[in-house]
């Protein structure tokens, strides 16, 4: 059961190219930039490291204010492959020592996919925030789902994550995360 597990001590917050000219052409753009500002909240009050890529940022403008804004960009990186699973974003995640990546960002059927399932194949456990996530069409949206649910990533969402990572109700963090989804 380690594999549907997180843990806030083994995991890390992983977004995958959330830029200024690729949101506009994202129909649920907003909820992923949303979602994942949930999800960077809940990282910095547990102390969960965040990485980031920029998908070649000349052309696709850098990360959107309303994410860039709440975070050190510090260790986002710019790339030209699809995959973000670069080698500034192994060497992060090798410094970083935590095998457990969450995971928002856009497409879920081109960079998420590829990021994934090199990620997967690397050893870490990848947990894709369903809702942190977004393609251009539902089709593609969904096919990304699936092929990253049979590779063996763990489906979830924004909600399931902050439960899993809090483990019990009651405690001062719980009462203080618990109001972003409301």
């Amino acid at each position: 059961m380690d594999k549907f597990t997180l843990r806030q001590d083994e995991a890390v917050l992983m977004i995958i190219d959330i830029q200024e000219r690729l949101v506009p052409a994202m129909k649920h753009g907003k909820k992923v930039i949303d979602n994942t500002n949930i999800l960077i909240n809940i990282a910095q009050k547990l102390n969960i490291p965040i990485i980031g890529t920029e998908q070649y940022p000349k052309g696709l403008g850098k990360t959107v204010p309303e994410i860039s804004d709440n975070i050190n960009t510090e260790l986002f990186y710019e790339k030209v492959s699809f995959s973000g699973y670069i080698e500034e974003i192994k060497l992060a995640l090798n410094d970083i020592g935590r095998k457990k990546v969450i995971i928002t960002g856009m497409e879920t059927h081109v960079c998420v996919f590829q990021t994934v399932r090199d990620l997967l194949d690397n050893g870490y456990y990848v947990f894709v925030a369903e809702d942190g996530v977004c393609s251009r069409t539902k089709e593609n949206y969904l096919n990304g789902l699936l092929l990253m649910d049979k590779m063996g990533a763990t489906i979830v969402n924004t909600e399931t994550i902050l439960f899993d990572l809090l483990k019990a109700a009651g405690t001062p963090v719980f009462k203080e995360l618990s109001k972003l989804i409301k």
